[in-house]
């Protein structure tokens, strides 16, 4: 928990919150601004452009905005998958181009969500890339109970969470919620998408009175894609001793600049996201 949540836990407000940040970055982009945004969305890619995402809060450090979330749910038997959203032909200047996008919890869940930081050029981040959309076990996790747990590419279980009231690895606080580093749409490609899941009792008390977490999480699931937004840089929940530096023992935290996250806040993020390569 961020040392400086201006609704703590005694104020009975919730933690989570919506608004939209960035906003004023791209209010403020001038004549010369404008044509730079219009190249990112016209000659050399497909569906970038302006979007709203919901993300994981950035609370510090030099990132511009929070961690995309991705919606998840539970199958019926038991294996974590997070949600793609569904593909769609839509006109874009004049060319009609696939999109992923659908309305889910009242928001606009988009696959734009992920077009930065080079993701967008991924096989594995196109509208119509099939993948069985589970979550997977990824290659050195550095939480010893997933370590003990899977071996690389096993798909995830809710039954390994069941601890996830009382869970802790000496960093932070015990019970805040326990994390699995996984990949999501990565089975057979050359580069992974690099997700972090979280099962939080914070979580699961939270979607009780929000449309977009109840569609969004799932027994106390949420997930998020963790490539750093300043940087692109990988970063750790829970993971360095370090992090308690910078109020993010319990948070999300990037040792390359200390960038830091607070996954159990929730909220839009308005940003321009990159163009897929042409099709």
């Amino acid at each position: 928990m961020s040392q400086s949540d201006k609704y703590p836990a005694e104020s009975g407000r919730r933690r989570f919150v919506k608004g939209v940040v960035g906003g004023g970055a791209l209010a403020g982009v001038g004549a010369m601004g404008s044509a730079t945004v219009n190249t990112l969305t016209t000659s050399g890619g497909v569906g970038g452009g302006s979007t709203i995402a919901m993300t994981i809060r950035q609370t510090g450090g030099p990132a511009p905005r929070g961690l995309p979330q991705i919606p998840v749910r539970v199958t019926d038997d038991g294996f974590l998958e997070g949600i793609w959203p569904e593909t769609q032909t839509i006109t874009q200047e004049g060319q009609e181009i696939e999109v992923a996008q659908e309305q889910l919890g009242g928001e606009t869940y988009a696959g734009a969500w992920f077009q930065y930081c080079g993701v967008e050029s991924q096989e594995n981040i196109q509208p119509g890339f099939e993948s069985d959309n589970l979550f997977r076990s990824a290659s050195s996790p550095p939480y010893d109970w997933q370590s003990d747990a899977y071996s690389a590419g096993d798909r995830i279980h809710v039954d390994d969470f069941a601890d996830y009231d009382e869970w802790g690895n000496g960093i932070g606080s015990d019970g805040v919620g326990k994390p699995a580093n996984v990949t999501w749409r990565s089975q057979d490609t050359d580069a992974s998408l690099n997700v972090i899941v979280i099962r939080s009792p914070q979580i699961e008390e939270a979607a009780q009175n929000d449309e977009w977490l109840q569609a969004s999480t799932d027994q106390g699931f949420l997930a998020y894609l963790n490539v750093c937004t300043h940087f692109c840089c990988i970063p750790g929940y829970k993971v360095l001793e370090e992090s308690a530096r910078y109020d993010a023992a319990d948070g999300t935290y990037c040792v390359c600049h200390q960038s830091t996250y607070d996954p159990f806040t929730i909220e839009e993020a308005l940003f321009i996201a990159r163009p897929r390569p042409s099709e």
